[in-house]
């Protein structure tokens, strides 16, 4: 199968080449295919003529979204929908990512009142630019091409990149205490089994929008402290609210997707994402000695 994968140059976009290295498979980074030219999409898919493309490519600063929605609009509706509408004159899938911050971050109500997972049915209700841009974006790709899969996935970090991970090992290089919110709580996800999920899923021919994370869910402060003591680093971490940090966009306090329809359909359960995080470290040369 011909593969083009666009974003290629970033965290998610490097594993996924490596999910797809068996196929016949193209990947284009930014600067080789701006997703928001809409002349340069449609060249591209024209030429290449792919099975499938998977498009990485996105605005994911959120707080940077806040002081450009026409930049964010672009790289996370405009550029889905270039490629939306270059596949339908191809005949190709595509595969494009949104985020749980597509939800307004009120927990639904499960089984006697105790909080649940947002599934793919829950209505949108986005608190920033960037989840309403890729909100815009999910539109537009399913108001235009019928075989296309939205993955909605949530907390992503990877070996490669810039990512919260990376950030706290860095953090406790520096030394110094280290404070996290503690009042999110979300679906953290490694970008090597979304990759693996996504290879799954392209394969399968159930089009939709799907939910794939890693299994379980936990706050920033969480993951920061499993970090450190899968690192085995000593670290004076002490958490603190959101409400404390002077940040443009607000995020939503509940993100976590359910991922009932995913498993159902033979797709995972990816692993939980402590044992995520474990190997993540073990890729990154980080796990501390005897540390599990």
């Amino acid at each position: 199968m011909k593969v083009l994968i666009t974003g290629a140059g970033g965290q998610l976009g490097l594993d996924l080449l490596e999910a797809f290295a068996d196929h016949d498979t193209v990947g284009l980074t930014r600067a080789q295919l701006d997703v928001t030219d809409e002349a340069a999409v449609a060249e591209a898919v024209a030429a290449l003529r792919p099975a499938l493309v998977v498009n990485a490519a996105a605005a994911t600063d959120v707080d940077g979204c806040e002081s450009d929605p026409e930049g964010a609009h672009r790289a996370n509706a405009l550029g889905p929908w270039w490629l939306a509408r270059a596949c339908e004159r191809t005949g190709s899938t595509l595969v494009t990512f949104s985020t749980d911050y597509v939800f307004g971050g009120t927990a639904p109500s499960g089984p006697g009142g105790s909080p649940r997972g947002y599934t793919e049915h829950d209505p949108v209700a986005p608190l920033s630019v960037y989840g309403r841009s890729k909100a815009a974006g999910e539109h537009l790709v399913r108001e235009t091409l019928s075989e296309h899969h939205i993955v909605r996935t949530a907390w992503v970090s990877g070996a490669r990149g810039r990512n919260f991970v990376r950030t706290m090992l860095r953090l406790a290089d520096a030394g110094g205490p280290v404070r996290v919110v503690d009042d999110q709580t979300g679906s953290p996800t490694t970008t090597r089994d979304l990759a693996a999920a996504v290879r799954a899923l392209a394969v399968s021919g159930r089009h939709g929008t799907v939910h794939l994370a890693n299994e379980g869910s936990a706050t920033w402060f969480d993951v920061a402290e499993a970090v450190f003591a899968l690192a085995g680093r000593q670290v004076d971490l002490t958490p603190q609210r959101s409400s404390t940090l002077d940040r443009p966009a607000p995020r939503p306090a509940w993100s976590v997707l359910d991922t009932t329809h995913a498993r159902t359909m033979g797709i995972g359960p990816l692993p939980h994402w402590r044992d995520a995080l474990g190997r993540l470290l073990d890729e990154l040369g980080a796990r501390g000695p005897g540390a599990r």
